[in-house]
């Protein structure tokens, strides 16, 4: 997967962590928070690698492009 798509993932698995930690709150829910909060840490985590992969794209790009200037 790329660094796009882990971002977009993330971000939608933390939206839906928060909503469903919302609506555990207010149907009185403990099971439906805890679900939610793993959701959100999970989309946290997937953004991260996103974060990640695009930070070591973007230093080989300019890495090879460093390299191409210098020849």
């Amino acid at each position: 997967m790329g660094a796009t798509a882990d971002k977009v993932k993330g971000a939608t698995n933390e939206a839906i962590g928060k909503a469903k930690q919302d609506v555990g709150q207010a149907v009185g829910s403990d099971r439906l928070q805890g679900e939610g909060a793993v959701q959100e840490i999970k989309g946290k985590g997937q953004k991260a690698v996103g974060d990640v992969k695009q930070a070591t794209k973007d230093a080989v790009n300019n890495t090879a492009a460093a390299t191409n200037k210098n020849l």
